[in-house]
């Protein structure tokens, strides 16, 4: 609607073309990078929201061509983009259900029984392969080695940190 607008707006009664038509889809495109860039966070370590980022600017850019009326373009431009991100999403799950080995350390309160802390691993389908144990003046730190579902070490992280005796808990 946009797009044609813009093409519109520029043509006088006489068919004479006056300004430019691109100056709207162009704010468009800024106005829409920018809601995007919104949507990209840091967490963790981590950037999350780049697809998502993406995927509001190219349906922008979709609409745009649909209102400049290059419509086979659009089509064609739409099922790239939601094959690729029906492809990228069951990648995603693959990645995330393979069993990764990792180092762990959980720093507890002094005394706390690593027996209650390994059925909270064990509930979420992650092995302990090892663990030492370093007794502290003020905590008790537990080093391990983990072996899991990749998507289970978030979960597992929430569930420690709801405890009380668990200071904290780092998965890398």
């Amino acid at each position: 609607m946009l797009m044609d607008l813009s093409i519109r707006i520029g043509i006088t009664d006489t068919g004479a073309r006056v300004g430019d038509p691109a100056r709207l889809a162009a704010q468009v495109i800024s106005g829409i990078g920018f809601l995007g860039a919104g949507t990209i966070l840091q967490a963790r370590g981590t950037v999350v929201g780049l697809t998502t980022a993406a995927t509001i600017w190219v349906v922008a850019a979709i609409g745009l061509t649909i209102g400049s009326g290059s419509y086979y373009e659009a089509c064609g431009a739409a099922l790239i983009v939601t094959s690729v991100l029906y492809g990228l999403g069951k990648a995603e799950k693959r990645l995330l259900a393979t069993r990764r080995v990792i180092s762990g350390t959980l720093r507890v309160l002094p005394r706390t029984s690593f027996d209650e802390l390994e059925q909270i691993f064990n509930s979420a389908g992650i092995q302990v392969l090892s663990k030492s144990v370093y007794e502290h003046s003020d905590d008790r730190t537990y080093e391990l080695k983990l072996v899991g579902p990749a998507r289970q070490y978030d979960i597992v992280s929430g569930a420690l940190m709801r405890r009380n005796d668990v200071l904290s808990a780092q998965f890398d």
